[in-house]
């Protein structure tokens, strides 16, 4: 388990960078937490941890969004209105799961039955407007 105090969004986004560059491929990173508490900032800290420069915006209407071209590719999914198996196959998620790269899912709480032991879960909570604590857990690495 990992557990970590940051003061504000910046911080959020080092540590996801950093924390990237110990990830090969394959990774499941299931986020816990309410709206607002960072999890798009914590995403573009691992696409920049993993390599990639460019924008990185939360995939709320386009329910996946795609970060090709750094030593891995990141799959950003917000699974917020996924409610069944069948809304998993359609967005193609257990195809990106056999695509090697890492998947990022937002709302990970409506898929946890499609969630295998290798997980790893980031529960993002507010302590204060700037500040929050970042609990990491699952997963091989951690």
């Amino acid at each position: 388990m990992i557990e970590i105090i940051t003061k504000s969004p910046k911080e959020t986004e080092k540590f996801a960078e950093d924390f990237a560059k110990n990830l090969v491929g394959g990774e499941i990173i299931a986020f816990k937490g309410p709206m607002g508490m960072g999890k798009t900032c914590f995403t573009r800290g691992l696409a920049r941890g993993l390599g990639f420069s460019g924008q990185v915006s939360s995939p709320t209407f386009a329910l996946v969004n795609e970060y090709l071209g750094g030593r891995l590719p990141l799959y950003h999914f917000d699974m917020y209105k996924v409610e069944s198996w069948e809304d998993l196959y359609s967005c193609g998620f257990f195809d990106y799961m056999d695509m090697g790269g890492v998947i990022a899912a937002e709302w990970s709480e409506n898929i946890e039955g499609a969630l295998d032991e290798n997980v790893i879960f980031v529960n993002i909570s507010r302590v204060d407007d700037n500040t929050r604590k970042i609990t990491v857990t699952g997963g091989s690495k951690v």
